[in-house]
């Protein structure tokens, strides 16, 4: 079996770490029996470009007890945990993942899984889609998943664009996604990376929050949580309002960088931060991304500001500018929660992946029949995957009587 890891020995530690991810996983858990049952995605090849994190490792064995062959790379250079993909590679599924690796190793792994000729794409952030359709115009797909915000964001592009090849399912824009996982794994993972990086008290402290999508809601009512001041950059006019209506200060980037002890950008574009926000900062302020890419901070126009830069502590980059004031960048400003924690926590991601591998069922059955277009999963499918997770939880879910379900699909019924 053909891979490319760091270290094959971790695998032990990789299998306890998966275990235990895999017990706050129910739904997944739910779909892996029945899919060793009936064997839905038998005959399918699956190529996955994913955070090589516990919980993925569970959505893959999941997709291989459905009867699909499976191989992974990473899809940030900072995310692969390195045990994890021993502990894949160990199981039999071929991993082509190195945390730390460089953008060179990083496309060469992905061609290495495209190699094998998937019928499925999966996708966190459309890089693997991307190389498909710039290099590998000929290369036949049924269709694809993306994961995250920025994926989606690519993909809606080509699709106007008239240059999306195959159809392609939007898990992230799923509510059992984009509502849990964006808001609540997000929010929480973002700060754990902080903390695990700077160890500072939240506290009062000002912590600005650029966006004000799912992400940044989440981010910003968990710095609020614990007990900071916090101010949102946004350039939607509704997004900017529902923040000052949820109790948070809103100010343009410009007069927030002044104030600001922590930013977090989570916006999905470019330079949020950059030179002139960096020439206003106060001292020892600390820059993170929480986006997808690391092109949210200006990183490169900070370099060239600097007169010395040093790896002050695990995942912590410090600046220091000519006038001897220091900017500390988290986790090389890559994904703060997965460069410098854990990312997701296994609760929130079971919806995640639950809805990925209903979406690869889906896609199996209706994915030759469908344009190449960007689509949303089933509703069925998403309320399915909230039902499960509900009953996981010992929730009850209410039953609409044969009278309410009436009223409710009639207009004839007045006061």
């Amino acid at each position: 079996m053909n891979h490319d890891i760091a270290d094959r020995s971790l695998a032990e530690l990789g299998d306890r770490r998966i275990e235990w991810a895999a017990r706050r996983m129910p739904v997944l858990g739910a779909i892996r029996e029945r899919f060793e049952k009936e064997r839905p995605l038998e005959g399918l090849t699956i190529g996955a470009c994913m955070h090589v994190t516990t919980e993925t490792a569970n959505l893959m064995l999941v997709l291989r007890a459905g009867g699909a062959e499976v191989a992974l790379c990473a899809s940030n250079p900072l995310s692969t945990q390195d045990d994890v993909a021993a502990s894949l590679v160990e199981a039999g599924i071929p991993v082509y993942a190195i945390r730390g690796e460089d953008a060179d190793t990083f496309y060469r792994h992905i061609n290495s899984v495209l190699d094998t000729n998937p019928d499925l794409v999966f996708d966190d952030g459309c890089d693997m889609t991307t190389v498909l359709h710039e290099q590998r115009p000929e290369q036949p797909i049924i269709g694809g998943m993306e994961e995250t915000t920025t994926g989606v964001i690519r993909l809606r592009a080509m699709e106007k664009d008239g240059v999306l090849r195959f159809p392609v399912v939007a898990v992230n824009d799923s509510d059992t996604k984009h509502l849990f996982d964006n808001r609540h794994g997000t929010g929480q993972s973002s700060l754990d990376g902080i903390l695990r990086s700077a160890n500072i008290l939240f506290a009062g402290r000002t912590v600005v929050v650029a966006g004000y999508g799912d992400c940044g809601l989440g981010i910003a009512n968990r710095a609020d949580g614990l007990g900071a001041k916090v101010i949102v950059v946004e350039s939607n006019p509704v997004r900017a309002l529902s923040a000052a209506m949820d109790g948070h200060e809103v100010m343009t980037s410009h007069d927030a960088a002044p104030l600001g002890d922590v930013f977090i950008t989570a916006t999905g574009d470019i330079h949020v931060f950059r030179q002139e926000h960096f020439e206003v900062m106060k001292d020892g302020s600390i820059l993170a991304n929480a986006g997808h890419f690391d092109v949210e901070l200006d990183l490169k126009a900070l370099g060239e500001m600097a007169i010395s830069y040093r790896e002050l502590r695990d995942n912590l980059g410090e600046y220091t500018l000519p006038d001897g004031r220091r900017l500390l960048v988290v986790a090389e400003g890559r994904l703060v929660n997965l460069g410098a924690a854990e990312g997701h926590p296994a609760d929130v991601m079971d919806m995640s992946f639950a809805d990925q591998a209903l979406a690869a069922e889906w896609l199996k059955e209706n994915g030759p029949s469908l344009d190449p277009k960007v689509y949303v999963l089933p509703e069925d499918l998403d309320h399915e995957v909230a039902r499960l997770k509900l009953e996981s939880m010992g929730c009850g879910l209410e039953t609409l009587t044969e009278e309410q379900i009436a009223y409710l699909n009639s207009w004839e019924h007045g006061t």
